[in-house]
């Protein structure tokens, strides 16, 4: 028997690393306690996410409502399954800056000491497992709006002289920048999954996400940007834009395409690594760009609240390079772009998010 172990098994990332891993036959394990619905309240709830699953899946799924700051209850599961966890997949986090700064303990409970305690139960019970962490792209910081930017008719660009003009790399610096408390306890999680994997020898890889995005997106205000603003369109709800004149720009991946990396990964593991992770400049986009795309696939009209100060730590243009990943696992392949993944958003959600009377 081989196992996926999975946490945060009833998020974006989780859910598909769940049907994506048991579709290649793993039998998949899953942890999710549901914080979600603590951080943002019901719409970020992920608890219709795990009904499907199990609906869906069966027995080749097994849930456990365990904390991941839990070490005692984690153990259980890492002892349950031992040697047979073939692959760790650890998405479960606090994701927001705003609400990081509401109850700092929290947050870094959660994202720094969770992940220790995952990877500390993967050393003792599956060494030999790849273990795979979401990390994200805020581990720069504020490093991104240092970066000499040109302001455009709908977005925030950089020279096409420049040496990350195609893309974000590793060597981009996480000292001497502000972080936010989101940002900085990911950071601790971040180095803390590159030391398991120098000094234990183990098999590790972080993952700096940049809008990761899909369908199984639990969409709330301060987690989830694309299927957030396909929401809003889409219910008539007026989206809140902070800053840079609504023109900062991301890189959005589908979770398509993060698990086909994940699995690349998996299949031929390596010790310490790390990867951006993102659309590049295959799949990028401002908010005003996105809202143009959102009317026209909804037919309807974005309500729009501009406030001017921006969120604290946010990047007013951020595009990763993927070249890392793709010298290293050159048959993966990015396969969505925004407008395909705003219209599958909308064609998931569309007898769910509708307009109210």
């Amino acid at each position: 028997m081989s196992v996926a172990l999975v946490t945060g098994s009833g998020g974006l990332i989780g859910s598909e690393a769940v049907r994506h891993f048991a579709g290649l036959g793993l039998d998949v394990v899953g942890i999710d306690n549901d914080m979600r619905r603590y951080f943002f309240g019901e719409d970020g709830s992920t608890s219709w996410s795990l009904e499907r699953l199990g609906r869906d899946l069966g027995n080749a799924y097994t849930h456990f409502a365990v904390d991941i700051r839990d070490r005692d209850g984690l153990e259980q599961v890492f002892k349950k399954y031992g040697s047979d966890i073939a692959v760790v997949i650890h998405s479960a986090a606090q994701p927001s800056h705003d609400w990081a700064a509401k109850e700092p303990f929290t947050d870094f409970d959660v994202n720094a000491g969770g992940t220790l305690n995952m990877l500390e139960n993967t050393r003792r019970h599956a060494i030999d497992a790849a273990f795979i962490h979401c990390s994200t792209n805020k581990v720069y910081g504020d490093r991104p709006n240092g970066l000499p930017l040109v302001e455009l008719e709908t977005r925030y660009e950089l020279p096409e002289d420049h040496r990350w003009y195609q893309g974000i790399t590793e060597e981009m610096s996480i000292d001497h920048s502000l972080h936010s408390v989101f940002g900085a306890s990911k950071v601790a999680a971040d180095v803390m999954v590159q030391e398991y994997g120098r000094y234990f020898d183990m098999k590790t890889a972080c993952f700096r996400g940049g809008t990761l995005t899909g369908p199984a997106h639990s969409a709330a205000e301060l987690h989830g940007f694309l299927a957030y603003l396909m929401r809003c369109v889409m219910e008539g709800r007026t989206y809140n834009l902070f800053g840079y004149k609504g023109k900062m720009v991301r890189d959005a991946i589908h979770s398509h395409d993060v698990l086909t990396a994940f699995e690349a990964f998996f299949r031929a593991p390596r010790s310490a690594e790390v990867y951006n992770l993102g659309g590049g400049r295959h799949s990028n986009t401002s908010h005003i760009e996105a809202f143009r795309i959102a009317e026209e696939i909804t037919g309807r009209e974005a309500q729009i609240n501009y406030v001017e100060q921006n969120r604290t730590g946010d990047h007013q243009w951020y595009v990763s390079s993927m070249a890392r990943f793709e010298a290293q696992y050159p048959d993966w392949k990015i396969t969505y772009d925004v407008p395909m993944i705003l219209r599958e958003i909308y064609e998931a959600n569309v007898d769910k998010w509708v307009a109210q009377p």
